[in-house]
């Protein structure tokens, strides 16, 4: 397998600033048409607050050891812990430049690659984590309709924006379980029979634009399907079981923030309604969901919270742990991987 030919740095450089520069445009656009004096003096930084910012950084190391755990199962422990830190991050990173509805993490295959994954291997890896993250969703969506109350997670606040956000979310829901089941079928049950499913379906004229995308994906799925049947049952509940740590990691986050600044609010009404949010930024056009993501976290959590300059007070500090500190991180390490030649390139 060869690569295509390389683009200039200063040209991959200029693909990353621009995003960056676009969403961080978006917050301060919404920074300086929310924020007064006075909603500042609401925020009272405690010992106990400072206490619990220390909790939402502990979430975000779960998220981001969780990801990097799962990278070390999935590679049955060949990625050493340094290495899967490294490959997390940067998707962490291509995550945050780039539309939610694009995806970073799907560039893993380039980046396990640098990491001496052989390509057809990490091909592999990328597909299980994908299937392991829309998995997570599809089972853990009916477990929390169970248990938290309808009313607190659309019962509440304008009509219209709770209308919208079920629509959209049983849209998105709906969306990822049939993918969900695609990825089961394409990659452990029937690999071949969904290749020719496919490929037959975008063969139609008026899908026929995206028949060589799907057609690489189909041969994804079988090459990934070569790779996983050996696996036991075992294997793949240390990957989802990682894959949940890392989700739930990801938004205790927020409860850490109400623990420190709204200790009143329900712990688990702020916990449950982050499924939502986070179903909701898989299809924003922006780069790592921003402008939306604020937006979202203050119409959706308003409720809960006294003041809307508190609110997106709030949202600033939750960006700031679950975005731009990736940011930061991926600047750092975007220069190494560029000078970083090391691939292996043939399949096993």
């Amino acid at each position: 397998m060869t690569e295509s030919k390389p683009q200039t740095r200063s040209g991959i450089i200029l693909k990353i600033i621009l995003p960056v520069l676009i969403g961080l445009g978006v917050v301060v656009w919404l920074f300086y048409k929310e924020f007064n004096v006075e909603a500042l003096a609401q925020i009272s930084f405690t010992p106990y607050a400072w206490f619990c910012l220390f909790l939402a950084l502990v979430a975000v190391f779960m998220r981001d050891f969780g990801m990097a755990w799962r990278f070390r199962i999935l590679t049955d422990h060949d990625l050493r812990w340094s290495r899967a830190a490294n490959v997390t991050m940067l998707c962490e990173f291509t995550s945050a430049i780039t539309p939610t509805s694009v995806g970073g993490s799907a560039l893993s295959m380039i980046f396990l690659n640098r990491e001496g994954i052989n390509i057809g291997r990490a091909t592999t890896l990328t597909m299980t984590t994908l299937f392991l993250d829309e998995l997570f969703f599809v089972i853990s969506i009916p477990i929390v309709f169970l248990i938290v109350p309808y009313s607190d997670l659309f019962g509440f606040g304008s009509r219209e924006f709770l209308d919208g956000i079920k629509i959209v979310f049983g849209i998105v829901y709906a969306v990822i379980a049939a993918w969900t089941a695609i990825l089961f079928f394409g990659i452990i049950a029937k690999p071949k029979a969904i290749r020719h499913l496919l490929i037959r379906l975008f063969s139609l004229k008026l899908l026929r634009r995206w028949l060589p995308a799907v057609t690489e994906l189909a041969d994804n799925m079988v090459t990934t399907a070569r790779g996983l049947r050996s696996r036991n049952f075992t294997w793949w509940l240390k990957g989802f079981g990682s894959t949940a740590f890392s989700w739930i990691g990801r938004y205790l986050v927020v409860n850490a923030l109400f623990l420190g600044f709204v200790p009143g609010a329900s712990q688990l009404t702020v916990f449950a309604r982050q499924f939502v949010v986070w179903a909701l930024l898989m299809f924003s056009p922006t780069p790592g969901g921003s402008g939306l993501s604020e937006w979202l976290f203050k119409e959706y959590y308003g409720d809960l919270i006294s003041g809307a300059g508190v609110v997106f007070i709030l949202a600033i500090l939750w960006r700031l742990l679950s975005y731009y500190i990736y940011l930061v991180i991926g600047i750092f390490l975007i220069p190494s991987f560029l000078n970083n030649k090391k691939s292996i390139k043939n399949n096993d």
